[in-house]
């Protein structure tokens, strides 16, 4: 082998061994080796919950545990329960509390108090020998910052693994059960438990949903602001480092999916770095079930040199952090005798996920004045509290009910969002005005209800003459109006009659209704010069084939049925032959039925509908635009407080009239506006030029976003769509500050954060910040600038990426002690993690940080992750 051949060989073999060892760093181990049980009692006061049902511990908190061995255990394990109180400050001696679990002592368990003071607590099942409670105390004390984290972490990933654990076991009982209702409860489970569903698994055969929806299960967690306020609401300096040295790892490839993959290999790096040659700790997560803590592992225990020593975290003693429940729809009316009444609910997926909300009820008034409270209870897969309406019997309710849910959460009483109910009583049915004689019997027929409240119908069935009753589908499409699919494909000309049933009324509610026969008519074919679709108006439309004018052929497309007919949509088969169609031709149309019969129709070529060019246009940005400090790179982008200006030239017709208009419109058509001579958006240049000026802001007020599109609008016709510009809302960005390290991340401060798409450091987006969706904070971490600048995504138009302003403002480096403490850092262009949601909340400052933003910066409401993976470093 010559010296080229052996150097090539060494290169590929450094590489794969590289790669090899990314990967095998990259894939956590699972917890799933089961453990020890734990049995665990909290009492505060008089009153003791199971752990399950305890959320956080308070000082004086009376803690029982027990361990659950059995009666074959060969193996002794001392348990210690140990207090923690900062990641700067270690615990005294007398914080530490042994159990010899195979002791007659220990076998009615450990009780002991929460000390004042303490922030954590840690249990701990070490084989015993000789001198192992010293030799625990001892790694404790010494260094209690890297045990403060990990209680942390593992409190985390027990809450997260929570959510994934209801998730699975209801998606495996829905396939083993009913694999066709996975559609439907898969996007309610998603939405209660904040587990990301791929939607294309939706689109699959029933029988391939379930394993597509539990591929990558770590990868399911959405990151969930409640339970990480719950966990670091005590965090200091060292621990807000945590989850973004956690996710600059490469192993972190899901985004924001990935908070708990962040904290199993964060408590993997600490452990790693305790293990000596008599012990190494090992993570317990517990599975709540109860008063019992079932132990779950990813690591195999050694009762041989080094000893594993089992670490499992009890809540964190903190201030209560109740959950930001709230309704999907606080609009949304509800049937308070519906017997199967869900309310839907979303925001704290721990609620569904843990005992931690127990004892709840929804409280109605009664219209006596008095209350009644219907037991409720968290179901993720009907998306909200199920209520048992069975409790009311026969309580006498106003028409109209104001309900609320409260209960307990934890030790403390919560009260829940409020919602708006109805009873069900005899009221007035209507056909909707538009739907007047619009039922034409040998098809199905599409009929709109309408009463004062729809919430609490039950049923609608159809009764035709002979007293033969059908059922019909409906769905609710307004609070007051009910949509109908009648099988009339049978049914005689003549009365029918719906029969209309509520939840908890006696008798259904008759509602009469007329059905027509009608033969198919063929009044008009309207169509433009240029067009290549026209407009077919008459009855029984939908038995039309087809349609050809001069050797062109239409093809039916869109059908509308109104009161006064039919209007079916027709469209050229060939788009380039309806050229022919020149104003003013006139002849006979040949409309083809699908029966084969052919029908002749007088038709006329009207006059080409309005067109304009566009000539030009500027922006006259506001002089608040500025402030935003961001520097719009795409000539395309309008901003919203920005006026626009721009001239067209008339085409057709080929002079401007007095009365003609411009309508500019967003491209979903939420939002519109016209622009005209007599309103002052429109001056005549002359006859065929004219010039337009469109202020967003007051013609669409502060929720329009994205494409605007213009038309001319003459005679009452309407010209094509045509592109104007890109409506994009601006943040505020105030201010950049970051360490003078350049491997940490740097915070960016501002107002409407939510209008950020993501943030990069380079204008490649190699590694951008992604800012999750309604994002509330005024702060967020962000990657240090490579070039001195910051790069921006708006969120109104992700795809054109903009500069920044703003100046970074350099912090003092960290001083020589807190250097020395520094945990390993990645290279400098690594992603920040998810910051703490503190729920509003500053967590207080550390003297011990490395990272000076941490040290000034309060915990920012939020989470804002890395949008892709990174190579590492080595």
């Amino acid at each position: 082998m010559d010296m080229t051949s052996r150097y090539r060989f060494l290169c590929v073999a450094a590489v794969l061994a590289l790669a090899n060892a990314v990967t095998t760093y990259a894939e956590p181990a699972p917890f799933d080796l089961a453990g020890p049980v734990l049995d665990v009692k909290v009492t505060r006061g008089t009153q003791t919950l199971p752990i399950s049902e305890v959320p956080n511990l308070a000082a004086g908190d009376r803690l029982w545990i027990k361990a659950d061995f059995p009666a074959t255990q060969s193996a002794h394990y001392l348990m210690v329960a140990a207090f923690m109180r900062g990641s700067t400050n270690p615990p005294p001696a007398n914080w530490f509390f042994p159990c010899e679990t195979w002791s007659r002592k220990c076998q009615d368990g450990l009780s002991v108090t929460v000390p004042q003071d303490a922030q954590q607590v840690l249990v701990f099942l070490a084989p015993a020998t000789g001198g192992d409670f010293k030799t625990l105390v001892s790694a404790v004390r010494g260094r209690p910052g890297a045990f403060v984290r990990t209680s942390q972490d593992l409190n985390q990933a027990t809450l997260d693994r929570s959510r994934l654990e209801d998730y699975l076991r209801a998606i495996h009982a829905l396939n083993a059960a009913s694999p066709a209702k996975l559609k439907e409860a898969a996007p309610l489970l998603a939405r209660s438990l904040a587990i990301k569903v791929d939607d294309k698994c939706l689109d699959r055969i029933p029988e391939l949903q379930a394993p597509c929806l539990m591929q990558g299960q770590a990868s399911l967690i959405l990151n969930d602001g409640h339970s990480t306020s719950i966990v670091e609401s005590l965090t200091t300096g060292p621990a807000s480092d945590l989850a973004m040295e956690a996710s600059f790892t490469p192993q972190l490839s899901y985004g924001y999916y990935s908070p708990y993959i962040a904290s199993v290999l964060d408590i993997a790096r600490i452990f790693d770095s305790f293990r000596s040659a008599q012990y190494q700790y090992i993570p317990a997560l517990g599975s709540q079930r109860g008063d019992q803590l079932a132990l779950t592992l990813n690591t195999p225990p050694s009762f041989h040199n080094p000893k594993s020593v089992l670490v499992l975290a009890l809540p964190a003693v903190e201030q209560q952090q109740l959950p930001p429940l709230h309704a999907v729809d606080p609009k949304e009316i509800y049937c308070a005798r519906k017997t199967s009444l869900v309310l839907p609910v979303e925001g704290a997926p721990l609620v569904f996920s843990t005992g931690y909300a127990h004892d709840v009820k929804l409280s109605l008034a009664g219209k006596d004045g008095k209350f009644i409270d219907l037991p409720a209870k968290a179901d993720a897969e009907q998306g909200g509290f199920v209520v048992d309406t069975s409790a009311l019997g026969t309580a006498i309710l106003g028409d109209s009910i104001h309900g609320s849910l409260h209960g307990y959460w934890g030790f403390e009483e919560y009260n829940g969002p409020s919602f708006q109910l109805v009873n069900a009583h005899a009221q007035t049915w209507e056909v909707a005005p538009r739907d007047d004689g619009a039922l034409i019997v040998g098809r199905e027929g599409t009929l709109h209800l309408q009463s004062a409240s729809v919430s609490c119908v039950d049923s609608i069935m159809l009764k035709d003459p002979a007293g033969k009753e059908l059922t019909a589908e409906w769905k609710t499409v307004k609070p007051n109006e009910v949509e109908i699919k009648l099988p009339l494909q049978e049914a005689k000309p003549g009365a029918l009659t719906l029969l209309v049933t509520q939840y908890g009324a006696d008798q259904a509610q008759p509602v009469p209704v007329h059905a027509f026969s009608e033969a198919g008519h063929l009044d008009s074919f309207a169509i433009h010069a240029g067009d290549a679709q026209g407009v077919l108006k008459g009855s029984r439309l939908d038995t039309v084939a087809s349609l050809d004018l001069k050797g062109v052929t239409f093809v039916p497309g869109a059908l509308s049925t109104h009161q006064s007919g039919d209007e079916l949509s027709m469209v050229a088969q060939d788009s380039t032959a309806a050229a022919v169609l020149k104003q003013g031709d006139s002849g006979s149309a040949k409309v083809t039925l699908q029966d084969g019969r052919v029908r002749a129709l007088s038709t006329f070529v009207e006059a080409p509908r309005p067109h304009v060019t566009l000539i030009g246009k500027s922006m006259q940005p506001s002089s608040s635009s500025n402030d935003s400090n961001i520097q719009l790179t795409n000539q395309e982008q309008l901003p919203q407080d920005a006026k626009l200006t721009f001239s067209v030239r008339t085409q057709s017709p080929t002079v401007f009239a007095f009365d003609e208009k411009i309508e500019v419109a967003t491209a979903d058509a939420a939002f519109s506006t016209a622009l005209s001579l007599s309103n002052g958006g429109l001056t005549l240049v002359d006859s065929k030029v004219a010039v337009a000026t469109l202020d967003p802001a007051r013609a669409f007020g502060s929720s329009a976003f994205g494409p605007l599109q213009f038309r001319v609008i003459a005679n009452g016709v309407a010209g094509d769509w045509q592109r104007l510009a890109t409506l994009v809302r601006l943040p505020v960005l105030k201010e950049l500050k970051c360490p003078a390290t350049p491997d940490l991340a740097c915070k960016l401060s501002g107002s409407n954060l939510f209008l950020v798409d993501s943030v990069s450091s380079d204008p490649k987006f190699a590694h951008p910040v992604q800012v999750p969706d309604g994002f509330p904070g005024y702060a967020l971490p962000v990657p240090h600038p490579i070039d001195g600048n910051l790069y921006v995504k708006l969120r109104d138009d992700p795809s054109v990426v903009n500069s920044t302003a703003l100046g970074a403002q350099l912090l003092p480096p960290p001083s020589s002690e807190e250097a020395d403490r520094a945990p390993a850092r990645h290279d400098a262009h690594a992603e920040p993690a998810e910051p703490a949601n503190s729920g509003g909340k500053s967590a207080p400052a550390s003297s011990s940080t490395n990272n000076p933003i941490a040290d000034q910066t309060p915990a920012v409401q939020g989470a804002v992750v890395p949008a892709q993976e990174r190579q590492p470093t080595g």
